[in-house]
């Protein structure tokens, strides 16, 4: 098999683990954000295996494919920030795959990045939502660090498990062969 049906194809399994993953919600919060069983993990994991082009590139695919499932329009440039930029920086974890530790410092960048885009989203365009007493910025800020934030959280103790750790380098391995 050639190098980029491999990517491909570790790619889209990826891809599709994240989306059915995104579909099991621990918490659903009313008005948007969920925390979910670690889809942000499996969307990292194309940058993590194969480097930064190859993980944001998956995760604009998963974006869009988020943004098929279940669309919010309110404009075109709040797709963009909801959809494939948001989910996009989650592949910024590829930044880091071969680091010591890369999966978790990776992972934990690539929420940062995806928290940044969903930020700028609910200040610019759900700031009208604002708890009473606060400001649009401020409000986004922690709304959105409450959902990205406790699922990272998660997903971060979940990576510290010896055999989880050790099972993704495997597949790691496997997948650059």
């Amino acid at each position: 098999m050639s190098k980029n049906v491999r990517i491909l194809v570790f790619s889209a399994a990826c891809i599709a683990l994240a989306v059915v993953t995104s579909m099991l919600k621990v918490f659903e919060f009313p008005t948007g954000g969920a925390i979910t069983l670690c889809s942000m993990l499996f969307i990292s994991l194309p940058g993590y295996f194969f480097g930064p082009a190859v993980g944001i590139t998956s995760g604009i695919a998963y974006g869009i494919l988020q943004f098929i499932l279940g669309p919010y329009i309110l404009t075109p440039v709040q797709v963009l920030l909801d959809y494939p930029l948001a989910f996009g920086a989650n592949g910024i974890a590829g930044f880091w795959h071969n680091k010591k530790n890369g999966l978790t410092i990776g992972y934990i960048a690539g929420c940062c990045g995806r928290w940044f885009f969903s930020f700028l989203s609910g200040w610019i365009f759900f700031g009208s939502y604002a708890w009473k007493g606060w400001n649009p910025a401020a409000y986004s800020a922690v709304y959105n660090v409450i959902y990205i934030g406790a699922e990272c959280l998660i997903t971060v103790a979940i990576l510290q498990i010896p055999a989880v750790k050790k099972a993704i380098e495997k597949i790691k391995v496997i997948a650059n062969v």
